[in-house]
């Protein structure tokens, strides 16, 4: 991905083409790809306001991503210009919230919109730092008040009494791996729109997807999925040692 620049008052955009590898089989934006744009920008975006990976690290510290919520409005396809913008809105209990935009530059028409909940991580301890202990890093005047999503990411899980089936288990490997030596979260996505009816997509492209990231997954784990249909949504959990990896749930278009 090319670099963007800050081209409003704290707003973090970048122009670009929607390539082949992106899109499905209708030429339509996939989710996964959306969640690798996401992922980049919000580490561009955060390293041009001085919060960044570069100097989280040096304090021993990185941003893991929580929760996110996305809506394709009028989803981008294979050739299409799209400018994606991202921005913060600060803490929000143990969370920092970003939200996102995909518009089209010719009619700023909003094509996905997007927020997301993320936590800093001490890499040695392997534990949450609260975000009141963190505030001199996080500048408040880098913060936008615009919503993309007013609403936070929800917490997402199984239906209760609901009986799931399972999908199959998937081996994390080299592919899956992130810069921070565990699953890149866009993986889970991926993992999770394949347990969904390659046919029943065709007819019904993706609407909605909200995911909870809750357990982090290394090189070798074995990673059992689980998927519960009611009508037009699916939910997919991710299990792993018996711990819940992640869940997701996901609305397609009638």
């Amino acid at each position: 991905m090319l670099e963007g620049t800050i081209t409003d008052k704290n707003k973090y955009t970048l122009s670009q083409v929607i390539r082949c590898y992106d899109v499905d089989s209708r030429m339509l934006l996939r989710p996964s790809a959306f969640m690798d744009y996401a992922q980049e920008m919000a580490y561009q975006a955060a390293e041009a306001m001085g919060f960044g990976y570069n100097e989280m690290i040096k304090d021993g510290k990185a941003w893991v991503l929580s929760r996110l919520n996305f809506v394709f409005e009028d989803t981008p396809r294979w050739g299409e210009q799209v400018n994606i913008n991202t921005w913060h809105k600060g803490p929000s209990g143990p969370f920092y919230i970003r939200d996102f935009t995909v518009t089209n530059p010719a009619d700023g028409k909003i094509r996905v919109r997007a927020t997301s909940s993320w936590v800093i991580l001490d890499i040695v301890a392997r534990r949450m730092v609260r975000t009141s202990d963190v505030m001199e890093i996080v500048n408040p005047e880098t913060q936008r008040s615009e919503d993309a999503i007013a609403e936070n990411a929800q917490r997402i899980s199984m239906p209760r009494g609901a009986e799931p089936v399972k999908a199959g288990t998937h081996t994390v490997g080299y592919s899956d791996i992130d810069l921070q030596q565990h699953t890149n979260n866009a993986r889970y996505v991926l993992w999770a729109m394949n347990c969904i009816d390659c046919e029943l997509i065709k007819e019904h492209p993706f609407k909605e997807i909200t995911i909870n990231f809750n357990h982090e997954t290394l090189a070798g784990n074995a990673v059992d999925l689980y998927v519960l249909k009611d009508n037009l949504t699916y939910y997919v959990e991710g299990t792993c040692n018996g711990n819940q990896v992640f869940c997701l749930k996901v609305t397609l278009y009638d």
